[in-house]
């Protein structure tokens, strides 16, 4: 089953600063998140994640009890560190935010 790939509005907004061409490297590489969301290098953790994008990097969770890829930030080389920290302090919320997702996502009970 191929995950879900749901972007942050963090993310929207961090990705609409960047070039064209960036953004159109991003949007491919979220297709292939759903076939295989363990691309990229791990960061500290094994459920997060990042891939690069010309000078940028692309910040996400994988939540494979969900079967979700949440896109949470994007930063450059100079805020890097800064950014997975930040991710790190909001774990939990994230967590919330992937749950609440996957119970709107989920396939209605027909009975």
């Amino acid at each position: 089953m191929p995950y879900r790939v749901i972007a942050t509005q963090t993310y929207k907004d961090e990705k609409k600063k960047w070039d064209k061409a960036d953004q159109i490297a991003a949007e491919k590489i979220e297709k292939k998140l759903a076939e295989n969301p363990n691309v990229g290098d791990q960061c500290q953790y094994k459920f997060l994640r990042e891939k690069r994008v010309g000078g940028q990097r692309i910040y996400f969770l994988v939540y494979d009890d969900l079967d979700l890829v949440l896109l949470v930030a994007t930063s450059g080389k100079k805020n890097q560190q800064e950014t997975i920290n930040h991710i790190i302090e909001q774990f939990d919320e994230f967590k919330e935010l992937a749950q609440e997702i996957a119970k709107q996502l989920a396939p209605s009970d027909p009975f």
